[in-house]
């Protein structure tokens, strides 16, 4: 096991993916494990121990956003630390796996979705890693890498995952799930909504490292006159967990070097400050 804080030690033009997991995913399960990495940053310890292994040509990290077994909730996830730690590690392209509920008929359980934009309505978590001393004002209008969305659709395509595009994910504090009437209001300005996109995907960006949510639904919202059911969701993780895989197998090794990326994720911080 590697402890501490470290420095990346690869050519900074090479491709190295970090895989945030979401709810049901736990263990990456697409790599052998080469070396685990316990970190620590200056916002304190990431979720947990971050796997490292190879697919194809490319350095692959793996972390489980919620802890191996669930052991963290979302407004407890130490986002922060979270996005510095895989960035110490030369992680220069994130995709994270998001459990989410549906807030349309078109998007049954079991649907794939890679949004385009999100809706914050998140209460109580750090946002960014700049307080003091130094402001950035990130752009965040076009808040995932375009070039990774890309990617998925293709890998979505040839591994026959049906995946929705140019769909809103509207973000909550919980862990709670929504009042009827709640999910009612967030269905009129998003298609799905989950619990941890937010401030991950703004960190990222902070990092100037590309990210892209690969969301997978679990549920229909409340909306729908159907409670929301914990044991319905973990069903449904488990039908989807091996799709999911499959997904990440085949996009994964055709993340390309940084330097071949037509996106403004690396450069982001250049025109944010004042």
């Amino acid at each position: 096991m590697n402890e501490g804080k470290i420095s990346p030690d690869s050519d900074p033009t090479d491709a190295v993916v970090g895989i945030i997991g979401g709810s049901g995913l736990y263990e990456s399960g697409l790599f052998r494990s080469t070396t685990v990495h316990k970190l620590s940053t200056p916002w304190g310890s990431p979720s947990g121990f971050i796997e490292e292994g190879r697919l194809g040509n490319l350095k692959v990290f793996f972390l489980p956003r919620h802890g191996k077994g669930h052991t963290i909730p979302a407004h407890k996830v130490n986002y922060r630390a979270n996005i510095d730690a895989l960035k110490s590690l030369g992680v220069n392209a994130i995709l994270s796996v998001n459990s989410v509920g549906s807030l349309k008929e078109e998007l049954p359980p079991g649907s794939f979705v890679v949004p385009d934009q999100f809706l914050d309505f998140t209460k109580s978590r750090p946002t960014t890693f700049y307080e003091g001393g130094k402001t950035y004002h990130i752009s965040m209008a076009d808040p995932f890498c375009p070039r990774l969305s890309q990617l998925a659709l293709a890998a979505g395509e040839k591994t026959g995952i049906e995946i929705a595009r140019q769909k809103t994910y509207v973000c909550v504090e919980g862990p709670r799930f929504s009042t009827r009437a709640e999910s009612k209001f967030y269905r009129t300005l998003a298609d799905v909504i989950g619990m941890t996109l937010c401030p991950e995907a703004q960190l990222a960006r902070e990092r100037e490292i590309c990210y892209l949510p690969v969301c997978m639904v679990t549920d229909f919202d409340v909306w729908a006159e159907h409670p929301v059911e914990a044991t319905d969701i973990s069903a449904t993780l488990s039908r989807n967990i091996d799709r999911v895989r499959s997904l990440l197998l085949d996009l994964v090794p055709t993340v390309p070097p940084t330097q071949a990326r037509k996106c403004g994720c690396r450069t982001a911080l250049a025109q944010a400050g004042l």
